[in-house]
């Protein structure tokens, strides 16, 4: 599970950050066990050579990289994103989104991203799932029927213009209820 914060440990080093839930499941031994599959991660995420870093030595999407290697860490089939890349500026959120479409087909993983970005939904999603305010309940199922891998370009095209104006419609028309 990643959060909208990185979360990582101040007194622990980009590596020990993310091998750390292997040390909590497995032991200390299990985690020096990984150090070899983390960094293949931090490689994965543009992050080579920073293991020994500290987070306060890493800039916001940076953190937010060696977050991801930490939930990757684990090999799960499931990745669970509460808003992780909310707190980021527009183009470094982009370029995370990017990089979390390529490690998802990379791994062949599945993503459940909760957001309230809808255009960040669209390109990231073959399926969203809207949501009605108070209470919360889904109120539309939405296919996105755009090609793989998706590029930030396809955001000027018309039909993703089309998933986006849809999304917002719904959304608007209950947001008052």
């Amino acid at each position: 599970m990643m959060f909208q914060q990185a979360t990582l440990f101040p007194w622990r080093t980009v590596l020990e950050n993310i091998v750390l839930p292997i040390e909590i499941r497995d032991g200390k031994a299990a985690a020096r066990a990984k150090h070899r599959d983390a960094l293949a991660l931090l490689e994965l995420v543009g992050l080579k050579g920073f293991e020994g870093r500290w987070p306060h030595e890493l800039s916001g999407g940076m953190a937010q990289r060696a977050a991801i290697c930490r939930m990757l860490v684990t090999e799960p089939a499931v990745l669970l994103l509460d808003e992780p890349f909310s707190a980021l500026d527009e183009l470094s959120r982009d370029f995370m989104n990017m990089e979390l479409q390529r490690i998802c087909m990379e791994r062949n993983a599945t993503a459940f991203l909760i957001t309230h970005s809808i255009p960040e939904a669209v390109i990231l999603s073959d399926t969203v799932y809207v949501m009605s305010p108070r209470p919360g309940t889904f109120v539309e199922t939405v296919e996105i029927d755009l090609p793989r891998p998706r590029t930030l370009d396809m955001m000027t095209d018309a039909k993703f213009g089309d998933y986006v104006r849809r999304i917002r419609a719904r959304l608007d028309k209950g947001a008052f209820l």
